[in-house]
């Protein structure tokens, strides 16, 4: 005979069933808080492209200026932007691409609006059963860095000395 007068599989009441208890995780000493830097990309005002001719097996390399329509085939590539990150980061060219492709009817078909990533150009890539477009590149830095980080605060501005009276 134990010390415990309840059968088996059964607790005492006011534990409620479980739940153990808990403890918020605290850090010990040697534990590393990992955070992830600010993005930092650069605005280019230019897009490089490759394209595959699927049935001549022609490769043609095109840039096009932000905001520019390009035809390539049947297909329209228009570029809203495209951007780089500094030397001092790992290489991310990425640019928001647009496709349309105009039918034998004369029709303008949407087939791909999305990023690209030059990185991984399978990734997103235009489905097209003719031709095959990816992004090679971007051209054109501006000095303009957009960061995903807040700006710094400012500084308040002192009051103006009050006004002498006479």
């Amino acid at each position: 005979p134990g010390a415990n007068p309840l059968p088996p599989g059964q607790r005492p009441k006011g534990t409620p069933q479980g739940t153990p208890p808990q403890t918020p995780a605290t850090l010990q000493p040697g534990d590393e808080v990992v955070q992830e830097p600010p993005s930092t990309k650069i605005t280019n005002k230019k897009a490089s492209f490759s394209g595959l001719d699927k049935i001549t097996g022609r490769i043609i390399n095109f840039d096009e200026d932000i905001g520019e329509t390009v035809q390539f085939g049947a297909l329209r590539v228009k570029t809203d932007a495209c951007y780089t990150r500094p030397s001092t980061e790992a290489a991310n060219t990425d640019a928001f691409v647009e496709v349309d492709e105009i039918t034998l009817q004369g029709e303008v078909k949407r087939i791909f609006s999305g990023w690209m990533f030059a990185a991984s150009p399978g990734l997103h890539g235009v489905e097209h059963p003719i031709y095959d477009i990816w992004l090679t590149d971007c051209k054109g830095p501006d000095q303009t860095i957009v960061t995903a980080a807040p700006d710094p605060p400012k500084a308040p501005t002192p009051p103006p000395p009050p006004a002498q009276k006479r």
